[in-house]
């Protein structure tokens, strides 16, 4: 049984995406971090850099003591190596998958977070900061959308790799791009969001998050951080 710690923002979304897809047993345990519960003491023991999402595997391959993950691209991995699904069967493959699941835990995740941040939930808007990394996130769909051509997902059949990419596409109005100006990314979104897990994925996180809203209280424990913060 996999325990996951989690919370509905795109890199949460990547963890149930790959459950949802495989079956494999697990529940969850919300963390909400817009109550600051990703600073809660037992929940550090396991993701000391106090973000979710973050697992706990009880029955690892190698039957030993439960395993503790952090880190989303990681866990991903993890779980594609436990179950044998999701990362190529061939090296080459492999490859391919596993370095642009790096560019999205690099590049188009961070940069869109930033995308977020100042376009969304900054108290003050600095156009300056919004230009930057509206434009930055039209440039890396742009990698995307040429990646694309020609191919039905990122790196041979759906993997890792788009389960990393594909939740940070999916507030592409609300991070100022049109889908509809990069045509392999679009056909390639659409594939993915019809597929049944990706709909089992999304009413999970709906049903978790409900009733939750922004406030000044979520803004504190969500971009009011320090180092002190998380030594409580």
């Amino acid at each position: 049984m996999i325990d996951l710690h989690y919370w509905p923002t795109p890199n949460g979304h990547k963890i149930t995406l790959f459950l949802e897809e495989t079956g494999l047993p697990y529940t969850i345990h919300p963390v909400n971090i817009g109550k600051g519960e990703q600073f809660a003491p037992d929940f550090l023991k396991i993701a000391p850099n106090n973000r979710m999402p973050a697992i706990v595997d009880g029955d690892p391959a190698d039957g030993g003591a439960p395993i503790s993950l952090f880190e989303s691209g990681a866990i991903l991995l993890y779980l594609a190596e436990k179950t044998g699904r999701f990362l190529g069967p061939d090296l080459r493959t492999r490859v391919e998958q596993t370095q642009w699941l790096m560019w999205q835990m690099g590049g188009l995740g961070p940069m869109l977070g930033q995308n977020h941040h100042f376009s969304r939930y900054a108290p003050e808007k600095i156009p300056y900061a919004i230009d930057r990394y509206v434009n930055e996130t039209n440039r890396l769909y742009g990698v995307l959308d040429r990646r694309l051509a020609g191919r039905d997902f990122i790196a041979g059949d759906y993997s890792v790799a788009d389960m990393a990419a594909y939740p940070w596409i999916v507030p592409h109005e609300a991070q100022g791009q049109k889908l509809a100006d990069f045509p392999n990314l679009q056909r390639w979104f659409e594939a993915i969001r019809a597929r049944p897990a990706t709909e089992r994925a999304y009413a999970i996180g709906e049903q978790v998050s409900a009733g939750t809203e922004m406030s000044e209280e979520t803004r504190r424990h969500l971009f009011g951080q320090t180092a002190a913060t998380g030594r409580r």
